[in-house]
């Protein structure tokens, strides 16, 4: 992931000659663009090659310097990690809506994140990566599984649990809950183009099938009861 900005502040006074100088925001922004441009590379790397790459290719790719990569990166392992979670993060966050939590506030935040993910993963890039992780069950597959579901399920996490307790649904463990929404979001969308089917789900086909999603879990997860004034 990209590191985030530093606010830097100077010192008066004596001590201030001695103070470094701050980055310029110019440079830094500079430098952040750089570093997702070779993000970039290396992961348009990965879908065409695999894992069979090596970080000289992705130094040639990226047109950078071994030493950059190793720098920013550590090691092969790191960029590849790096380049999962990248990817990973262009999925937004499920929001939790201000205030008492409805059904339909649920719902949108569900359905909203459940867009978002499935246009990421249906993207060539996650397809690809995916591919990768299938081919090559080791290293390659722990890391896109970490990154890719498992983090998923970490940032669903929450929403299922402020569902659980505004008591508008139930669910033994949050795996579970994750298990559930990740069959009904993706379906057999992801196996399909894993497989060589050529077609791929519309803008709008992945908002209805996101909306879909998210009200029929909500329906399979309902209590037996919901609080009055909350089936709004």
């Amino acid at each position: 992931m990209l590191a985030p900005y530093r606010t830097v502040r100077y010192m008066r006074g004596p001590m201030a000659a001695t103070t470094p100088a701050p980055i310029p925001e110019a440079a830094s922004e500079t430098s952040s663009a750089r570093r997702a441009a070779v993000l970039a590379a290396a992961l348009a790397l990965m879908v065409r090659r695999g894992s069979g790459f090596s970080m000289a290719d992705v130094a040639r790719e990226a047109s950078c310097s071994k030493e950059t990569l190793y720098k920013w990166f550590g090691d092969r392992t790191g960029l590849l990690t790096a380049t999962v979670q990248w990817q990973a993060a262009k999925v937004v966050m499920p929001v939790l809506p201000d205030g008492v939590l409805t059904r339909d506030g649920l719902e949108q935040s569900l359905a909203g994140f459940a867009a978002s993910w499935l246009a990421v993963i249906m993207g060539d890039a996650s397809l690809g990566l995916n591919r990768m992780a299938v081919g090559e069950a080791g290293e390659p597959g722990q890391i896109v599984l970490r990154h890719g579901p498992r983090a998923m399920a970490g940032r669903l996490a929450p929403l299922f649990e402020a569902g659980r307790q505004a008591g508008l649904i139930t669910f033994d463990s949050t795996d579970e809950a994750f298990r559930l929404f990740f069959g009904l979001v993706v379906g057999d969308l992801q196996i399909r183009c894993l497989l060589g089917d050529p077609a791929r789900p519309s803008p709008a086909e992945v908002k209805s099938q996101a909306a879909t999603a998210a009200a029929r879990f909500l329906a399979l997860c309902a209590p037996a009861t919901v609080p009055q004034g909350d089936r709004r």
